[in-house]
């Protein structure tokens, strides 16, 4: 079976689960605290899923502006790297280097590396290091040349529902539900929820995407993070411990397939 139809009977068996368990949240006045929902333990030991569910955690605001700057940018799975060394002839092996799905590079002399979740400048100096060890060099340079892609699922009441890729300029929420042919008639824009998984809690927070759009509410737009999950539902609200968790363990299989 190819990896193409592994993903389309994934979403296809996501969809047809969350169909089944749409419900509304009763939301009370003071819904602004925190909620935990635990969550029972799950008949397929062998796929992982959350423990916890939590309102809130941290989501920051997005901005839209084309001119923005990033914030210090932290290498992460698939980016690709060159290491140039001062004094050493092209065709060391260290060229086009890109980081795996968990976080490391392979080098010669040095062996496996991690290097996501460094800046530059922090990934400079351990590579330094660990060369060191074998090479003498004056200094060194490690310069990007790709950003790895990031990758979303957008479901719920969309034009195409399913993995949505997002640059690392334009990752936020707004950007993933615009990818994935925005709101449809039945959605409620209102009601946006963005899922975020961390460990063993699952985090989640609900966007007001028709007060961002019509009122420029800008804090009803956050920055995603790769393998995020936004959900549009049709109804009012959702149950997150019956709506979105039997999903999660589907999101948790695909993951398992790309990487």
């Amino acid at each position: 079976m190819g990896i193409m139809t592994c993903r389309k009977k994934i979403a296809g068996l996501a969809t047809l689960m969350l169909a089944g368990y749409i419900g509304i949240i009763a939301q009370p006045a003071a819904a602004h605290a925190a909620e935990t929902i635990t969550a029972e333990p799950s008949s397929t030991a062998n796929i992982d899923r959350p423990h916890r569910v939590v309102e809130g955690g941290d989501f920051k605001t997005a901005t839209l502006q084309s001119d923005r700057l990033l914030e210090t940018y932290r290498l992460t799975k698939y980016d690709v790297v060159d290491i140039q060394i001062i004094g050493f002839p092209e065709g060391t092996g260290m060229s086009d280097i890109m980081i795996g799905p968990d976080g490391y590079v392979q080098l010669p002399y040095a062996g496996s590396v991690k290097l996501a979740g460094l800046t530059l400048e922090e990934a400079k100096q351990v590579l330094t290091e660990k060369l060191g060890v074998y090479l003498r060099f004056p200094d060194m340079s490690l310069i990007m040349k790709t950003y790895g892609p990031r990758k979303v699922y957008v479901m719920g009441e969309v034009g195409t529902p399913g993995i949505h890729e997002l640059s690392v300029d334009n990752l936020n929420a707004y950007a993933a539900i615009s990818s994935a042919g925005g709101i449809e008639r039945r959605g409620r824009s209102t009601q946006v929820q963005v899922l975020r998984v961390v460990g063993d809690t699952m985090y989640y927070k609900k966007l007001n995407i028709k007060n961002y759009i019509k009122k420029h509410d800008l804090t009803q737009n956050v920055v995603l993070q790769d393998g995020d999950i936004i959900y549009v539902p049709r109804s009012n609200g959702i149950k997150v411990d019956e709506d979105i968790l039997p999903y999660v363990n589907i999101w948790n299989m695909y993951r398992a397939i790309k990487d």
